[in-house]
């Protein structure tokens, strides 16, 4: 079994630490993990994180991206924005994002978050690079922004937990939806139904650790590794077997990203 982790902050888990971050990849390979994208994201003025530093550390393993996440565009400055651009058009940032739009926590207005959202998706377009979008009660809202946009084939709706109704609005838009561990939860039964409805060209799979750690894992700080536990519930709810699944996932993400396949 060779699984992608379509969407972690591998940064985040290895805190400036390449030993840890090699331990923690060593463990995904060892789970049947054989890639990570690796989600670059603006920390503060100035930093945009370590997903670039690990990507030179770990080039086969890891694909990198690069965003400004919605929580964050009130505080970004121009300046930033700039250097942001930049660095999306580096030939090893093969996506942009994560971007997109959250209305739960609302640290950023919504206004600000929409044309954040927007700029991302007019980089998205003008590079030629994918795009990977956050989406938080703000369904209607993002659902025409992309449309609007025009970027719906080339994106991702990351950690996607919606019902079969909203992943029909999506996949109509040519998106992708990518399953976390929220799958593996007792409250998402709606989600389990609108992944049997994902056509086979249109499904990844993700950890967005180190959050949303799947049973049996829950509990537990979320790494690469545990991405097997989501493969063999969506296997399950599929009816299909673990390792074709983890084989069509993999040939889905790698197209995404332009790597092949």
């Amino acid at each position: 079994m060779q699984l992608i982790d379509a969407h972690c902050h591998l940064d985040v888990l290895a805190k400036g630490s390449l030993e840890l971050a090699k331990a923690i990849l060593e463990r995904a390979k060892e789970a049947g993990v054989a890639h990570t994208v690796a989600i670059g994201q603006w920390r503060r003025e100035g930093d945009f994180g370590g997903t670039l530093e690990l990507l030179e550390a770990f080039p086969s393993e890891l694909t990198a991206t690069m965003g400004i996440h919605p929580h964050e565009v009130g505080k970004v400055l121009e300046k930033d924005w700039g250097e942001w651009e930049r660095l999306c058009m580096l030939e090893g940032v093969h996506a942009i994002g994560e971007t997109g739009l959250d209305y739960y926590y609302k640290h950023s207005g919504p206004e600000q978050q929409r044309e954040a959202f927007r700029r991302h998706c007019q980089l998205a377009k003008r590079l030629g690079k994918p795009l990977v979008v956050h989406m938080r009660e703000a369904h209607e809202d993002c659902i025409h922004i992309l449309r609007e946009e025009g970027v719906g084939e080339q994106s991702v709706i990351h950690c996607f937990s919606g019902d079969v109704w909203q992943a029909e609005a999506y996949l109509k838009l040519g998106c992708c939806l990518s399953i976390s561990g929220i799958v593996t939860y007792v409250s998402a039964e709606a989600l389990r139904e609108a992944v049997k409805s994902i056509p086979d060209e249109r499904l990844l799979l993700e950890t967005d650790s180190p959050y949303l750690a799947p049973v049996p894992m829950r509990g537990k700080q979320n790494e690469p590794a545990f991405v097997v536990h989501t493969a063999k519930a969506v296997a399950k709810i599929r009816k299909t077997e673990v390792e074709l699944l983890a084989q069509l996932c993999s040939a889905n993400t790698l197209r995404f990203l332009g790597r092949g396949v």
